[in-house]
């Protein structure tokens, strides 16, 4: 092999999404599930695509106006979206990274078979007050290098709400929910991110997982992980960034800022499976505002070992999509983790059967807030949730009716970034009654 195809040995890269099956059905009793009356909501289905490419788009975002409710498009662009029937003559806004947002009235959806298309937004590179770059490589690696000056540079402490949820086909199956502690270091720090558990819950409908246990390995650290400005070994190693093709889109805007736009992709002699998308970075500081990739998985079988970590005799399982978000946000001048997003789509084949399964996983958290802490605290060992953690067998039921108090129903189709600030006005209330 050439230089190019034994570049890419590093297995860090693929501690992003680990999916672990058994054979064994478990003997637990479902819970009481999570659902809202289907007489008081309207449900809308469909998918969201670019107009230029026809491509599904990927974590695009459903609002509807005047409300907190949102969903985001799965792994294939699909979504779907309740509305509460006395909201559904209202309007929706759909937006997309380095896409102009479109207003639609809720009159012209039917309950499935929705599609909406969204147009390119591009800012000529002229109107641009900042020099352009040389080219995207070294724009890169001008982001990369300034990982330690335009991000929050002392220890904090931050509060997120992390959830992960498994559908069969269009069925949900397992939904877990935790409020997380996360104890940020520097990028520059040696020292890794640690997480602790404040509070979780699960749901889990064995019938409908059918005769496969399906579970995510990694809990929180799946989308922590996906911070690529604290951990760039996952993605792009001084020697890994070779075995990228870089190039330069017109510039566009994110919440305000503009920013350019980097299109990646691996060169096609490589043989390992590497990932493909878009940088969005800021014109002024060259700071990495949100990122939006996919792992290549065209090759079925070198695809499944990376992501698959176990799985039961006679069974063959594979990923369709593999896909990853992550933004930042701003305050005083410094950027910070703040959301990430994995959906997996993968096939259960099981020898004997006539037809597979098809699965579809999501692993999502957002910071509700964060505040400086003293490095020099320890936390101890018993407290601190491994990278190797199954969040659903740490998490209790759904026992508790006011685990987030009178808000306690959140949707599994509703984004989290939606409920924030109802978790959030809970989480302080219970800080308060301490």
């Amino acid at each position: 092999m050439n230089k190019m195809q034994t570049l890419f040995n590093h297995k860090s890269i693929y501690l992003l999404f680990f999916l672990f099956l058994t054979g064994a059905v478990a003997q637990n009793t479902p819970e009481t599930a999570v659902s809202q009356d289907s007489t008081s909501v309207k449900e809308f289905k469909g998918n969201v695509i670019g107009s230029d490419t026809e491509e599904p788009l990927v974590f695009a975002t459903l609002t509807v106006e005047g409300t907190n409710i949102s969903t985001i498009t799965n792994a294939e662009g699909d979504f779907s979206l309740k509305v509460p029937v006395a909201l559904a003559e209202g309007y929706i806004n759909v937006s997309f990274l380095g896409y102009q947002s479109k207003q639609i009235s809720l009159n012209r959806f039917t309950r499935n078979g929705n599609t909406i298309a969204l147009t390119p937004a591009a800012i000529a590179l002229e109107e641009v007050s900042v020099s352009s770059p040389k080219n995207a490589l070294n724009l890169v690696q001008s982001m990369l290098s300034k990982r330690g000056d335009n991000y929050i540079s002392q220890p904090v402490k931050m509060t997120a709400f992390y959830r992960e949820t498994i559908k069969k086909r269009r069925r949900d199956a397992s939904l877990s929910e935790a409020v997380v502690q996360i104890y940020k270091q520097p990028n520059k720090s040696s020292r890794n991110d640690i997480v602790t558990l404040y509070k979780s819950r699960k749901n889990t409908d064995y019938d409908r997982l059918d005769t496969v246990s399906v579970k995510l390995q990694g809990g929180p650290f799946t989308p922590l992980f996906l911070d690529l400005m604290k951990y760039p070994e996952n993605i792009f190693t001084d020697d890994m960034i070779e075995a990228y093709i870089f190039t330069l889109e017109q510039p566009t805007q994110v919440n305000g800022n503009t920013v350019y736009v980097v299109n990646f992709r691996q060169h096609e002699n490589i043989v390992n499976p590497l990932y493909y998308g878009k940088l969005y970075i800021d014109t002024d500081t060259h700071a990495l505002v949100s990122a939006v990739f996919n792992l290549n998985v065209e090759n079925r079988d070198m695809a499944s070992d990376l992501l698959v970590r176990k799985k039961p005799p006679r069974t063959s399982v594979y990923p369709t999509n593999a896909a990853y978000r992550v933004d930042y946000r701003i305050k005083n001048g410094k950027w910070y983790y703040g959301y990430s997003n994995v959906q997996l789509a993968v096939v259960v084949d099981k020898k004997g059967k006539l037809f597979n399964s098809k699965y579809y996983l999501s692993s999502e958290m957002a910071i509700t807030d964060w505040e400086p802490f003293d490095s020099d605290v320890r936390i101890p060992g018993k407290e601190r949730l491994r990278p190797t953690v199954i969040i659903s067998d740490e998490a209790s039921g759904f026992s508790d009716p006011d685990f987030w108090g009178p808000f306690n129903v959140i949707e599994p189709e509703k984004s989290i970034e939606s409920a924030i600030e109802k978790i959030q006005r809970q989480l302080e209330k219970d800080d308060n009654s301490k």
